[in-house]
């Protein structure tokens, strides 16, 4: 008797692709997060209806859901505040920079930060 297929595995590609857009990442990034190639992380999302075991657990925690939530095992959880976890990534690198290159990171967003501030100002005035 062939195998019965499994509901909640058929719409893995949907959801992972819902749970990427979700923490901010590209199929690129998210490869490279899981140590795949944005290839493959496209095929999960469009041509599979079988997970890759193998990278599962890691999916997961680049996402932050667990693997059942992964899997549609259990439902997703919402957030409640959404945040922009692309740049909250890259501050959490720019954390890891040396102090001297840390210091040039915030000059050079305070600079912008101040010009966004100035522009702000003056259209006030006018």
């Amino acid at each position: 008797m062939p195998k019965k297929p499994n509901k909640r595995m058929n719409g893995f590609g949907k959801r992972l692709a819902e749970l990427r857009t979700a923490a901010g990442y590209t199929q690129v990034e998210l490869a490279s997060e899981v140590g795949t190639s944005g290839r493959m992380i496209s095929y999960y999302e469009r041509q599979t209806k079988h997970p890759p075991t193998n990278l599962l657990p890691k999916i997961a925690k680049a996402l932050c859901v667990t693997t059942d939530e992964l899997l549609g095992v259990k439902s997703m959880r919402r957030k409640t505040k959404a945040r922009n976890l692309s740049l909250q990534r890259r501050i959490d690198q720019i954390e890891k920079l040396p102090p001297a290159e840390k210091r040039q990171v915030i000059q050079l967003l305070d600079t912008f930060i101040e010009r966004r501030r100035l522009k702000s100002k003056l259209s006030k005035e006018s």
